[in-house]
């Protein structure tokens, strides 16, 4: 206790900024997980949380008993796969290749250009993608398929489309967030590795296979874990906005974020939501708890060699 006392008033001022990130991580995540009984609870608003009645694991029959189950976990689970090793690998490319740009406006001007997508809104993405997909007047089917000859297709009623279209416009959309934390990692690198890799001979890939992607393992490492612990909190908007909500479309683009408020909208059941909250959480910790296993022993293996 003595040696704490010594250290808080050696370090204070880094204890007093350290104080408000506390409050608000205190605040916002720790308080709001009392709220997990809901899932156990059968609620009502007039009885209150605590009023309600305990319902056991039945929230979580809405999940599981339901012909729907699978197509939903499948979809979130592909899904977001896709997304994680498609973006990972493009965000990399494009950090190396703007890490090779010299001109400074330029790079500024790249870096710009790919990091808008991320900051225009969903709603917004879906009138974009609503603009070159409408079977009517879409950019698509009235410029580029017209100029070939070939037929219109009717995209919000053909479900095998979806697949890529969703992948293109998620990896789009956030390929630009993902690139600018790896750019900044490249930006670390000490250039004294490259200046003795140009000694030892090495061209400009053999660089980026034994100095740059070395320098990136740790932050593509950290980047993969943060995006596993949250595959079962699929993007929303994107699978339920930019469908325009299309029925012939949702057993593409259901997902347990998408199932979950379809149901609520019919049944107004916030158990039921708290329920799949709950189970979406498990499910991150596990996920993150075991790619976290795998990556320290793939790691103390390699060291032994």
């Amino acid at each position: 206790m003595k040696k704490f006392g010594k250290t808080l008033k050696r370090f204070w001022p880094l204890y007093l900024m350290f104080v408000p990130g506390v409050v608000y991580l205190f605040i916002n995540c720790y308080i709001p997980m009392f709220g997990i009984q809901i899932a156990f609870r059968q609620y009502n608003a007039r009885d209150g949380i605590y009023g309600s009645p305990w319902c056991g694991f039945q929230n979580f029959e809405f999940l599981f008993r339901t012909n729907d189950a699978f197509v939903m976990i499948r979809n979130t689970l592909l899904y977001n796969l896709v997304f994680i090793a498609l973006g990972t690998v493009l965000a990399v490319s494009v950090a190396i290749v703007l890490n090779e740009i010299r001109n400074a406006r330029a790079k500024q001007l790249y870096q710009t250009v790919i990091l808008i997508p991320y900051l225009i809104s969903m709603v917004i993405v879906s009138y974009l993608a609503f603009a070159f997909l409408s079977s009517s007047n879409g950019y698509i089917n009235n410029s580029l398929l017209a100029a070939f000859g070939a037929d219109p297709v009717d995209w919000y009623n053909t479900p095998k489309y979806w697949p890529v279209i969703l992948v293109i416009i998620n990896v789009w959309k956030n390929l630009g967030y993902n690139m600018i934390l790896y750019y900044a990692t490249l930006c670390g690198i000490d250039h004294t590795l490259y200046e003795a890799a140009v000694v030892d001979g090495a061209n400009r890939w053999q660089q980026i296979r034994n100095v740059t992607l070395p320098g990136l393992k740790s932050t593509i490492i950290i980047l993969t874990l943060m995006a596993l612990g949250g595959i079962f909190r699929s993007d929303f908007g994107l699978f339920y906005q930019v469908p325009q909500n299309s029925g012939p479309l949702i057993s593409v683009t259901q997902t347990i974020d998408t199932y979950v408020y379809r149901g609520l909208m019919q049944t107004n059941n916030i158990g039921m939501s708290s329920a799949a909250g709950v189970y979406q959480s498990i499910v991150g910790f596990i996920l993150v708890v075991t790619a976290n296993f795998i990556v320290r022993k793939v790691d103390d293996e390699s060291s032994l060699f």
